[in-house]
């Protein structure tokens, strides 16, 4: 049974919410690579979540393992969203669900246009956001709909990448890296668009290299050095804590 209290050996200040999405000890393998290790965390509805940490501290990891990818191999643990068992199922029964991950190499189509690229996240339910409300969100897209979507620059596709996603009927979206090699420009306008999604009820986590504006963004943080969560706590107060930041995220 899904328990809504904070986990014994974490505090979590917004543990008085109910726990949208549940990580629950989990432990992930490449191989015989043990990457996560003992992993828990709450997210709530609606809330944004910076998960943080050093490069190879197992956030890619963590969002894959919660995707239910099968690399890496979740060999312990439980994912619950809203009551239900991600940790049985396989990615796809995981994206019926309401997960939805944007890599960090976006993976948009060759060859298909943008509206084409779009069109395809809705072939089988459950679909979400029609097209109409996708290119009110993204007016850009609309304007070049009939453009190869590969051909589109960095910040198209990252936006182009997260419309496929809300194509679908989505309850969580995981992103990974979506700032890299974006102009700052470029990344504030995202970071509205994620504010917008998130008024609409989404949830989210991010991972990113560039804590600062992943944590302007987040309501909370999660920070993991080593595979294991040493921070979950405000994303304000990673801010506030020139000595943290330094410590596991090297800013």
């Amino acid at each position: 049974m899904l328990d809504d209290q904070p986990f014994d050996k974490r505090k979590n200040n917004a543990a008085t919410a109910p726990a949208f999405l549940s990580v629950w000890n989990i432990e992930s393998y490449y191989g015989e690579s043990y990457i996560v290790q003992d992993v828990s965390f709450n997210v709530h509805e609606g809330e944004i979540l910076a998960l943080l940490g050093r490069n190879g501290a197992g956030k890619t990891s963590t969002l894959r393992t919660i995707a239910r990818m099968d690399d890496p191999e979740l060999k312990h643990g439980e994912i619950w969203l809203d009551h239900k068992p991600l940790h049985s199922m396989k990615s796809y029964e995981a994206a019926q669900s309401g997960i939805a991950l944007v890599p960090e190499d976006r993976r948009i189509i060759q060859g298909l246009t943008v509206e084409e690229n779009l069109k395809l996240a809705q072939i089988a339910p459950p679909i979400g956001w029609s097209l109409e409300r996708v290119y009110e969100l993204f007016p850009r897209l609309k304007e070049r709909r009939s453009q190869d979507g590969s051909t589109l620059s960095g910040g198209e596709q990252q936006m182009l990448a997260i419309a496929r996603a809300l194509a679908r009927d989505i309850k969580v979206l995981l992103l990974d890296e979506p700032y890299e090699g974006l102009a700052p420009v470029i990344v504030q306008e995202i970071a509205k668009t994620l504010n917008i999604i998130r008024d609409q009820g989404i949830t989210t986590i991010i991972v990113e290299q560039n804590a600062v504006a992943a944590l302007k963004l987040a309501d909370r943080a999660v920070i993991l050095d080593t595979g294991q969560v040493v921070y979950d706590d405000s994303a304000q107060k990673v801010l506030d804590d020139e000595a943290l930041r330094a410590k596991y995220l090297a800013i």
